[in-house]
């Protein structure tokens, strides 16, 4: 008993603290994640984030966070919570063969230490896209993406710091191994959507994302040569409009939602809760919209 006692004392502390806190801070980001998942697939506005054409609010509706069409944010939610319960498996997994219980929680503090590695880099490169201006065209400041990359980070240097590792040597180089494949994934991934990422940074694209975020509409009809004019001003982010058809010969048309709002000419705007008539400028359409971001 007392050569346990005085091994329990020996054990530095960060490596007796690291688990639990790896747990807290993968739930902290799991909540975070999930939060930030149903606000889009709800099109709720996100707390704390000031919609003006710029910041978290142009971030989280980029096609940088996207990845095929799937809101990044529901990727972070698995991650976070594949890291919690790899962190808890050694306490959930209790053997009496000190042995087996050691290969346990080795096996997971490998898979830990991957796992992490990789989100590691991917977050650092997301950090990257905010700082270089890539979204959006100037640096932008995004406190959800912030907070879950300084968490992510957090976790794998409790990962790295908070284990005994048998060979630190290979566990690096495996790390290495595991960062090139996460970045060449990432580069390959986000180079096939670089097309529609350089139309959302354009002006035209940046303003589409910030109508589509402030819940703005354009009504219209598919056989309206104003409403194609309309779509022209766009350019290639035409795509990223937030259209409603109101045609019911059209493509998926929304006749009840025009006939509540009561649009009797095409193209009708609605921002901000009022309802503006006839074909917009850009320039027009972010001065109703309150758009401050770049125009150029």
């Amino acid at each position: 008993m007392s050569g346990t006692a005085t091994r329990k004392r020996s054990e530095p502390w960060l490596h007796r603290w690291s688990r639990p806190a790896i747990v807290a801070l993968s739930l902290f980001g799991f909540s975070l994640t999930t939060y930030l998942t149903v606000t889009h697939f709800f099109g709720q506005k996100v707390a704390l984030c000031n919609v003006e054409g710029s910041g978290c609010d142009l971030v989280l509706s980029s096609e940088y966070a996207k990845i095929f069409g799937i809101p990044l944010t529901i990727f972070g939610a698995l991650g976070y919570l594949t890291l919690g319960l790899l962190a808890g498996l050694p306490l959930l997994l209790k053997r009496e063969d000190p042995k087996a219980q050691i290969q346990i929680k080795e096996l997971a503090n490998f898979l830990m230490f991957m796992v992490s590695s990789a989100t590691f880099v991917f977050s650092g490169y997301l950090m990257y896209l905010l700082a270089s201006g890539s979204i959006g065209g100037q640096p932008q400041v995004c406190l959800y993406c912030i907070s879950s990359a300084v968490t992510m980070t957090t976790i794998w240097l409790l990962t790295v710091f908070g284990n005994t590792w048998k060979d630190v040597g290979q566990l690096f180089f495996t790390g290495a191994i595991v960062a090139i494949v996460t970045l060449t994934a990432t580069l390959g991934i986000y180079a096939s959507q670089g097309k529609l990422a350089a139309q959302s940074n354009s002006f035209a694209g940046r303003l589409a994302q910030h109508l589509t975020v402030t819940n703005a509409k354009m009504y219209g009809a598919y056989w309206c040569p104003h409403c194609m004019d309309q779509k022209k001003k766009f350019g290639e982010a035409q795509k990223l409009i937030p259209y409603i058809e109101c045609d019911p010969k059209g493509a998926n048309p929304q006749t009840t939602l025009c006939q509540q709002k009561g649009i009797t000419g095409f193209p009708t705007w609605e921002i901000n809760g009022k309802m503006l008539s006839g074909e917009r400028t850009l320039d027009e359409l972010a001065d109703a919209s309150g758009y401050t971001g770049a125009r150029n």
